[in-house]
Protein backbone atom coordinates (compact mmCIF):
# COMPACT_ATOMS: atom_id res chain seq x y z
CA UNK A 1 0.00 0.00 0.00
CA UNK A 2 1.19 3.29 -1.13
CA UNK A 3 0.30 6.54 1.04
CA UNK A 4 1.00 9.92 0.21
CA UNK A 5 1.06 13.41 2.28
CA UNK A 6 1.79 11.54 5.47
CA UNK A 7 0.37 12.74 8.78
CA UNK A 8 3.75 13.74 11.03
CA UNK A 9 4.25 11.53 13.56
CA UNK A 10 4.57 13.59 16.44
CA UNK A 11 1.08 15.11 16.28
CA UNK A 12 -1.36 14.45 19.17
CA UNK A 13 -4.33 14.48 20.19
CA UNK A 14 -5.91 14.78 23.80
CA UNK A 15 -8.16 12.84 25.02
CA UNK A 16 -9.05 12.89 28.84
CA UNK A 17 -6.09 15.28 29.51
CA UNK A 18 -3.48 12.69 27.79
CA UNK A 19 -1.68 12.82 24.70
CA UNK A 20 -2.12 10.32 22.59
CA UNK A 21 -0.09 9.45 19.40
CA UNK A 22 -1.38 10.16 16.10
CA UNK A 23 -0.36 7.02 13.00
CA UNK A 24 1.42 7.98 10.16
CA UNK A 25 -1.62 8.36 7.69
CA UNK A 26 -2.87 10.24 4.85
CA UNK A 27 -4.22 13.36 5.78
CA UNK A 28 -7.73 12.29 4.62
CA UNK A 29 -7.65 9.36 7.00
CA UNK A 30 -10.72 9.31 9.18
CA UNK A 31 -10.81 7.87 12.57
CA UNK A 32 -13.98 6.47 13.51
CA UNK A 33 -15.15 4.87 16.86
CA UNK A 34 -18.37 2.67 17.47
CA UNK A 35 -20.33 2.76 20.50
CA UNK A 36 -20.96 -0.79 21.16
CA UNK A 37 -19.09 -2.99 23.87
CA UNK A 38 -17.36 -5.37 21.10
CA UNK A 39 -15.17 -2.04 19.86
CA UNK A 40 -14.79 -0.16 23.24
CA UNK A 41 -11.45 1.72 23.35
CA UNK A 42 -10.96 0.79 19.70
CA UNK A 43 -10.24 3.45 17.08
CA UNK A 44 -10.54 2.84 13.27
CA UNK A 45 -8.64 4.65 11.03
CA UNK A 46 -10.26 4.90 7.36
CA UNK A 47 -8.04 5.26 4.66
CA UNK A 48 -7.94 5.16 0.71
CA UNK A 49 -5.12 2.85 -0.51
CA UNK A 50 -3.85 3.56 -4.06
CA UNK A 51 -2.92 0.05 -4.15
CA UNK A 52 -4.74 -3.49 -3.10
CA UNK A 53 -1.92 -5.69 -4.26
CA UNK A 54 1.23 -6.15 -2.53
CA UNK A 55 4.19 -8.02 -4.30
CA UNK A 56 5.85 -10.27 -1.83
CA UNK A 57 9.93 -9.97 -2.27
CA UNK A 58 11.18 -13.12 -4.10
CA UNK A 59 13.72 -13.48 -1.09
CA UNK A 60 10.77 -14.39 1.30
CA UNK A 61 10.71 -17.60 -0.28
CA UNK A 62 6.92 -17.99 -0.48
CA UNK A 63 4.35 -20.12 -2.78
CA UNK A 64 2.58 -16.84 -3.64
CA UNK A 65 3.74 -13.61 -5.20
CA UNK A 66 1.18 -11.57 -4.38
CA UNK A 67 -1.38 -10.65 -0.87
CA UNK A 68 -3.76 -8.44 -0.24
CA UNK A 69 -4.54 -7.10 3.00
CA UNK A 70 -7.74 -5.04 3.69
CA UNK A 71 -6.66 -3.90 7.25
CA UNK A 72 -3.66 -3.57 9.43
CA UNK A 73 -3.92 -4.38 12.97
CA UNK A 74 -6.31 -7.06 14.82
CA UNK A 75 -9.12 -6.58 16.93
CA UNK A 76 -7.90 -10.73 17.59
CA UNK A 77 -5.42 -9.36 20.13
CA UNK A 78 -3.75 -12.58 19.84
CA UNK A 79 -0.39 -11.87 22.55
CA UNK A 80 1.90 -14.01 20.18
CA UNK A 81 1.08 -12.37 16.80
CA UNK A 82 4.34 -11.71 14.29
CA UNK A 83 2.48 -9.08 12.90
CA UNK A 84 2.77 -6.95 15.77
CA UNK A 85 6.05 -5.34 14.47
CA UNK A 86 4.06 -3.69 11.56
CA UNK A 87 2.76 -1.05 13.83
CA UNK A 88 5.89 0.53 14.21
CA UNK A 89 6.31 1.93 10.73
CA UNK A 90 3.03 3.63 11.28
CA UNK A 91 4.49 5.50 14.34
CA UNK A 92 2.65 3.11 16.56
CA UNK A 93 3.56 0.18 19.31
CA UNK A 94 3.38 -3.30 18.47
CA UNK A 95 1.23 -4.15 21.76
CA UNK A 96 -1.94 -2.16 22.82
CA UNK A 97 -2.18 -0.21 19.67
CA UNK A 98 -1.91 -3.46 17.52
CA UNK A 99 -5.10 -4.45 19.13
CA UNK A 100 -6.81 -1.27 19.63
CA UNK A 101 -5.46 1.51 16.17
CA UNK A 102 -6.98 -0.57 13.12
CA UNK A 103 -6.47 0.87 9.34
CA UNK A 104 -9.27 0.34 7.28
CA UNK A 105 -8.64 0.46 3.73
CA UNK A 106 -12.34 1.15 2.93
CA UNK A 107 -11.76 0.97 -1.05
CA UNK A 108 -9.48 -1.95 -1.24
CA UNK A 109 -11.90 -3.65 -3.33
CA UNK A 110 -12.37 -1.43 -5.83
CA UNK A 111 -8.40 -0.91 -6.09
CA UNK A 112 -8.23 -4.98 -6.67
CA UNK A 113 -10.93 -4.63 -8.98
CA UNK A 114 -8.95 -2.57 -11.02
CA UNK A 115 -5.59 -3.97 -10.53
CA UNK A 116 -6.89 -7.16 -11.49
CA UNK A 117 -8.22 -5.93 -14.79
CA UNK A 118 -5.05 -4.69 -15.98
CA UNK A 119 -3.13 -6.26 -19.44
CA UNK A 120 -0.03 -7.15 -17.21
CA UNK A 121 -2.10 -8.97 -14.45
CA UNK A 122 -1.20 -12.47 -15.00
CA UNK A 123 -3.84 -14.21 -12.89
CA UNK A 124 -1.42 -15.42 -10.19
CA UNK A 125 -2.18 -16.78 -6.62
CA UNK A 126 -3.35 -14.62 -4.37
CA UNK A 127 -2.40 -14.91 -0.56
CA UNK A 128 -5.02 -13.35 2.30
CA UNK A 129 -4.51 -13.52 6.00
CA UNK A 130 -0.74 -13.34 5.91
CA UNK A 131 -0.21 -10.51 7.63
CA UNK A 132 -3.55 -9.86 9.89
CA UNK A 133 -6.85 -11.52 9.82
CA UNK A 134 -8.98 -10.19 6.94
CA UNK A 135 -12.42 -11.57 9.10
CA UNK A 136 -11.35 -10.25 12.33
CA UNK A 137 -14.33 -9.02 14.06
CA UNK A 138 -14.89 -5.36 12.32
CA UNK A 139 -14.96 -7.27 8.94
CA UNK A 140 -18.94 -7.32 10.22
CA UNK A 141 -19.43 -3.46 9.98
CA UNK A 142 -17.02 -2.35 6.57
CA UNK A 143 -17.84 -5.88 4.64
CA UNK A 144 -14.71 -5.17 2.31
CA UNK A 145 -14.40 -9.03 1.74
CA UNK A 146 -17.19 -9.62 -0.24
CA UNK A 147 -15.87 -6.80 -2.62
CA UNK A 148 -12.27 -8.29 -2.69
CA UNK A 149 -13.89 -11.99 -3.02
CA UNK A 150 -16.03 -11.33 -5.91
CA UNK A 151 -13.30 -8.91 -7.94
CA UNK A 152 -10.77 -12.41 -7.80
CA UNK A 153 -14.16 -14.74 -8.83
CA UNK A 154 -14.98 -12.12 -11.90
CA UNK A 155 -10.96 -12.04 -12.61
CA UNK A 156 -10.38 -15.84 -12.66
CA UNK A 157 -7.57 -15.50 -9.96
CA UNK A 158 -6.43 -18.13 -7.81
CA UNK A 159 -6.44 -17.36 -4.16
CA UNK A 160 -5.86 -18.58 -0.26
CA UNK A 161 -7.26 -17.01 2.83
CA UNK A 162 -5.96 -17.71 6.13
CA UNK A 163 -8.62 -16.84 9.71
CA UNK A 164 -9.34 -17.64 13.08
CA UNK A 165 -12.72 -15.53 12.02
CA UNK A 166 -15.89 -17.52 11.88
CA UNK A 167 -17.47 -14.39 9.84
CA UNK A 168 -15.89 -16.34 6.90
CA UNK A 169 -19.16 -18.52 6.69
CA UNK A 170 -21.03 -14.95 5.78
CA UNK A 171 -19.32 -15.41 2.55
CA UNK A 172 -19.91 -19.43 1.92
CA UNK A 173 -22.02 -18.77 -0.88
CA UNK A 174 -19.32 -15.97 -2.85
CA UNK A 175 -16.32 -18.77 -1.93
CA UNK A 176 -18.41 -21.51 -3.40
CA UNK A 177 -19.22 -19.45 -6.31
CA UNK A 178 -15.35 -18.56 -6.93
CA UNK A 179 -14.43 -22.49 -6.63
CA UNK A 180 -16.74 -23.06 -10.05
CA UNK A 181 -14.35 -20.61 -11.70
CA UNK A 182 -10.58 -20.87 -10.08
CA UNK A 183 -8.76 -22.69 -7.52
CA UNK A 184 -9.87 -21.30 -3.82
CA UNK A 185 -8.34 -22.68 -0.13
CA UNK A 186 -9.54 -21.81 2.66
CA UNK A 187 -7.28 -22.13 5.97
CA UNK A 188 -8.64 -22.17 9.70
CA UNK A 189 -5.68 -21.25 12.24
CA UNK A 190 -6.69 -23.45 15.18
CA UNK A 191 -3.24 -23.88 17.25
CA UNK A 192 -5.04 -25.73 20.41
CA UNK A 193 -8.47 -26.37 21.86
CA UNK A 194 -7.90 -25.33 25.33
CA UNK A 195 -10.53 -22.86 25.97
CA UNK A 196 -9.10 -21.70 29.28
CA UNK A 197 -5.85 -20.73 27.48
CA UNK A 198 -7.85 -19.52 24.69
CA UNK A 199 -9.29 -16.58 26.60
CA UNK A 200 -5.72 -15.60 27.92
CA UNK A 201 -3.86 -15.53 24.88
CA UNK A 202 -6.62 -15.01 21.96
CA UNK A 203 -9.13 -12.81 23.75
CA UNK A 204 -10.55 -11.27 20.62
CA UNK A 205 -10.46 -14.17 18.45
CA UNK A 206 -13.53 -16.84 18.79
CA UNK A 207 -13.10 -19.65 20.56
CA UNK A 208 -11.27 -22.80 19.25
CA UNK A 209 -14.28 -24.88 19.05
CA UNK A 210 -16.29 -22.25 16.87
CA UNK A 211 -13.21 -22.31 14.15
CA UNK A 212 -13.25 -26.03 14.02
CA UNK A 213 -17.39 -25.59 13.60
CA UNK A 214 -16.28 -23.21 10.66
CA UNK A 215 -14.12 -25.59 8.99
CA UNK A 216 -16.98 -28.26 9.63
CA UNK A 217 -19.40 -26.21 7.86
CA UNK A 218 -16.93 -25.42 4.78
CA UNK A 219 -16.72 -29.48 4.64
CA UNK A 220 -20.23 -29.55 4.47
CA UNK A 221 -20.35 -27.10 1.80
CA UNK A 222 -17.82 -29.05 -0.67
CA UNK A 223 -15.11 -27.04 -0.13
CA UNK A 224 -12.86 -28.25 2.29
CA UNK A 225 -10.67 -26.45 4.43
CA UNK A 226 -7.09 -27.27 5.83
CA UNK A 227 -6.02 -26.27 9.41
CA UNK A 228 -2.81 -24.58 10.43
CA UNK A 229 -2.02 -26.08 14.19
CA UNK A 230 -0.30 -22.66 15.01
CA UNK A 231 0.76 -21.62 17.02
CA UNK A 232 2.27 -24.64 19.08
CA UNK A 233 3.09 -22.58 22.63
CA UNK A 234 6.41 -24.40 24.61
CA UNK A 235 5.61 -26.33 26.95
CA UNK A 236 1.68 -24.90 27.06
CA UNK A 237 0.06 -26.93 24.20
CA UNK A 238 3.18 -29.35 23.28
CA UNK A 239 2.57 -32.22 25.41
CA UNK A 240 1.93 -35.68 23.10
CA UNK A 241 -1.39 -35.05 24.82
CA UNK A 242 -2.24 -31.32 24.30
CA UNK A 243 -1.05 -32.25 20.67
CA UNK A 244 -2.94 -35.84 20.28
CA UNK A 245 -5.92 -33.68 21.63
CA UNK A 246 -5.74 -31.03 18.93
CA UNK A 247 -5.47 -33.23 15.91
CA UNK A 248 -8.42 -35.66 17.29
CA UNK A 249 -11.08 -32.65 17.34
CA UNK A 250 -9.27 -31.09 14.04
CA UNK A 251 -9.69 -33.84 11.99
CA UNK A 252 -13.19 -35.22 13.08
CA UNK A 253 -14.15 -31.56 11.86
CA UNK A 254 -12.94 -32.64 8.69
CA UNK A 255 -10.31 -30.97 7.99
CA UNK A 256 -8.73 -31.89 4.72
CA UNK A 257 -5.10 -31.28 6.07
CA UNK A 258 -2.93 -30.22 9.62
CA UNK A 259 -0.19 -28.31 9.33
CA UNK A 260 1.74 -27.39 12.36
CA UNK A 261 3.75 -24.37 13.02
CA UNK A 262 5.76 -23.78 16.41
CA UNK A 263 5.73 -20.19 17.84
CA UNK A 264 8.36 -18.11 16.28
CA UNK A 265 9.05 -14.66 17.91
CA UNK A 266 9.95 -11.62 15.80
CA UNK A 267 10.82 -8.52 17.26
CA UNK A 268 7.25 -6.86 18.68
CA UNK A 269 5.74 -10.43 19.36
CA UNK A 270 8.66 -11.42 21.53
CA UNK A 271 8.17 -8.42 24.02
CA UNK A 272 4.69 -8.48 24.17
CA UNK A 273 4.42 -12.45 24.26
CA UNK A 274 6.75 -12.68 27.16
CA UNK A 275 5.46 -9.97 29.33
CA UNK A 276 1.93 -12.16 28.60
CA UNK A 277 3.67 -14.66 29.66
CA UNK A 278 5.66 -13.19 33.24
CA UNK A 279 2.21 -12.05 34.82
CA UNK A 280 0.23 -15.16 33.90
CA UNK A 281 3.13 -18.12 33.70
CA UNK A 282 5.85 -16.67 34.91
CA UNK A 283 8.21 -20.16 35.99
CA UNK A 284 8.27 -20.25 31.94
CA UNK A 285 10.11 -17.16 31.19
CA UNK A 286 13.33 -18.68 32.03
CA UNK A 287 12.55 -21.81 29.59
CA UNK A 288 11.90 -19.65 26.87
CA UNK A 289 14.31 -17.56 26.95
CA UNK A 290 16.56 -21.01 27.16
CA UNK A 291 14.84 -22.08 24.24
CA UNK A 292 14.55 -19.20 22.02
CA UNK A 293 17.84 -17.60 23.00
CA UNK A 294 18.68 -14.23 20.87
CA UNK A 295 16.74 -15.69 18.26
CA UNK A 296 12.92 -15.73 16.84
CA UNK A 297 12.74 -19.88 16.34
CA UNK A 298 13.08 -22.96 18.56
CA UNK A 299 15.52 -25.02 17.74
CA UNK A 300 14.95 -27.22 14.88
CA UNK A 301 15.38 -30.55 16.91
CA UNK A 302 12.55 -29.26 19.09
CA UNK A 303 10.44 -28.09 15.81
CA UNK A 304 11.15 -31.38 13.65
CA UNK A 305 9.77 -33.28 17.03
CA UNK A 306 6.72 -31.18 17.16
CA UNK A 307 6.08 -31.94 13.47
CA UNK A 308 6.80 -35.58 13.57
CA UNK A 309 4.33 -36.02 16.40
CA UNK A 310 1.67 -34.36 15.25
CA UNK A 311 2.57 -35.94 11.49
CA UNK A 312 1.68 -39.65 13.79
CA UNK A 313 -1.08 -37.87 15.41
CA UNK A 314 -2.88 -37.34 12.04
CA UNK A 315 -1.96 -40.29 10.21
CA UNK A 316 -3.63 -42.15 12.32
CA UNK A 317 -6.88 -39.56 12.50
CA UNK A 318 -7.11 -40.34 9.06
CA UNK A 319 -5.74 -36.59 8.11
CA UNK A 320 -3.02 -35.93 5.53
CA UNK A 321 -0.66 -33.71 7.03
CA UNK A 322 0.51 -30.97 4.75
CA UNK A 323 -1.68 -32.89 2.36
CA UNK A 324 -3.14 -30.16 -0.75
CA UNK A 325 -1.65 -28.10 -3.58
CA UNK A 326 1.84 -26.21 -1.98
CA UNK A 327 -0.01 -22.82 -3.46
CA UNK A 328 -2.25 -22.97 -0.48
CA UNK A 329 -0.47 -23.94 2.36
CA UNK A 330 -0.62 -20.86 3.90
CA UNK A 331 1.86 -20.41 7.05
CA UNK A 332 3.64 -23.76 6.89
CA UNK A 333 6.79 -23.78 9.71
CA UNK A 334 8.82 -20.30 8.48
CA UNK A 335 12.04 -22.07 9.21
CA UNK A 336 11.72 -24.72 6.54
CA UNK A 337 13.09 -25.24 3.71
CA UNK A 338 11.77 -24.91 0.03
CA UNK A 339 8.82 -25.97 -0.75
CA UNK A 340 7.41 -25.25 3.02
CA UNK A 341 6.48 -21.52 2.92
CA UNK A 342 7.19 -19.06 5.45
CA UNK A 343 4.65 -16.15 7.03
CA UNK A 344 5.06 -12.91 5.21
CA UNK A 345 7.68 -10.67 6.44
CA UNK A 346 7.03 -7.11 7.95
CA UNK A 347 5.39 -4.88 6.46
CA UNK A 348 6.84 -1.20 4.77
CA UNK A 349 4.30 1.67 4.27
CA UNK A 350 5.30 1.78 0.59
CA UNK A 351 5.55 -1.80 -0.07
CA UNK A 352 2.93 -3.83 1.81
CA UNK A 353 0.14 -3.55 4.37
Amino acid sequence: MRWDNLRLADERSTEGGAARAQPLLPRDAVARTFDTPEFAGMTFYEVHARSALNQVPPASRMAFRWTVNPYRGCSHACRYCFARSTHNYLDLDAGHDFDTKIIVKVNVAERLRSELAAPRWQADHVAMGTNVDPYQRVEGRYRLMPGIIAALRDARTPFSLLTKGSLVLRDIDLLAAAAEVTDVGVALSIGFVDDDLWRLVEPGAPRPRSRLAVCAALRDRGLGAGVLMAPVLPYLTDSPAALAATVREIAQAGATSITPMVLHLRPGAREWYLAWLGEHHPTLVGPYRRLYGNGAYAPRSYRDRISAQVREFAERAGVGAWAGRPAIRVGADPAAPRPALRDEQPALPGLDG
